[in-house]
């Protein structure tokens, strides 16, 4: 525990001015903008008459292990999506996101095909997602420039916070895999499937995180590839966890639990010493 407390802060500021102060929050602040400058997210222009700037916000959390220990200092950047007008910077807002019934589905048929599924996390995921509206942010507090005060960021792809962004992430995933081969479900629109003779791959989309899996290992392989290509991927390995399902695969079959989430229900309301 002390060897975790020499690299991460154990104070959350409340402000950035406060976290501007500290090294690790200094850090974890460039992390997130890291993504920014990588995916050319924003654009600085001068401001026009009549546009709606809205806001940022910074959010600071200390995740936590198990243990009770900390692990990271994490710093979000989200837009004051509240602001936002729609017709003039929002639109089309809804997103599809895959019903645990459909997750359920494909942990079935991965028993019944005999193949294991694997999942991937893709990071600063919305970042990625194009926008058809005209959306500008005003510059961040901490990170103004001074050669242009009146200036403010028009965004090129999508912000956390956004109406519109889970919906434009959705758009440019779906758009990239089936420019690769693959279609959408008719029924679940959140099912990617590519088949080939006897080859088969399935790929179930719930926000940023994606489930996989097929035959034979070199379609599976070149999923992957393919993803990573493209987007940055924070996680890619076996199923074990996900939506509160603990997920264990052995041969041809698969164990399914909730011990973690029923313990946490337990120490939520206070049964635990009862």
């Amino acid at each position: 525990m002390i060897a975790d407390l020499c690299y991460v802060s154990t104070i959350v500021p409340t402000s950035v001015e406060n976290a501007l102060k500290d090294e690790y929050w200094i850090n974890s602040i460039q992390e997130e903008l890291l993504p920014f400058k990588r995916n050319n997210v924003w654009t600085l222009v001068p401001k026009h008459d009549g546009a709606n700037v809205i806001g940022t916000k910074w959010i600071f959390k200390n995740k936590i292990d198990e243990s009770g220990s900390i692990i990271r200092n994490k710093a979000c950047l989200v837009a004051q999506g509240y602001a936002q007008v729609k017709g003039v910077d929002s639109d089309e807002t809804f997103a599809l996101v895959a019903r645990l019934e459909a997750i359920c589905l494909l942990l079935s048929i991965s028993c019944f095909r005999k193949f294991k599924l694997f999942q991937m996390d893709v990071k600063s995921a919305f970042l990625n997602g194009y926008l058809n509206e005209e959306v500008y942010v005003a510059q961040l507090k901490g990170f103004v420039d001074r050669e242009f005060l009146q200036y403010v960021y028009k965004l090129n792809k999508a912000l956390y916070g956004l109406k519109q962004a889970p919906r434009a992430w959705y758009e440019r995933l779906t758009m990239y895999l089936g420019e690769r081969g693959y279609s959408r479900g008719e029924t679940d629109k959140t099912l990617f499937v590519n088949t080939a003779s006897t080859d088969l791959i399935l790929a179930q989309i719930y926000v940023d995180d994606i489930i996989f899996g097929g035959f034979p290992k070199t379609l599976v392989d070149n999923f992957i590839n393919i993803m990573k290509s493209e987007f940055e991927m924070s996680l890619v390995g076996e199923l074990s966890c996900f939506l509160g399902l603990e997920i264990k695969q052995r041969g041809g079959g698969m164990f399914i639990s909730q011990e973690k989430y029923a313990k946490n229900l337990v120490k939520k309301f206070g049964l635990d010493h009862s």
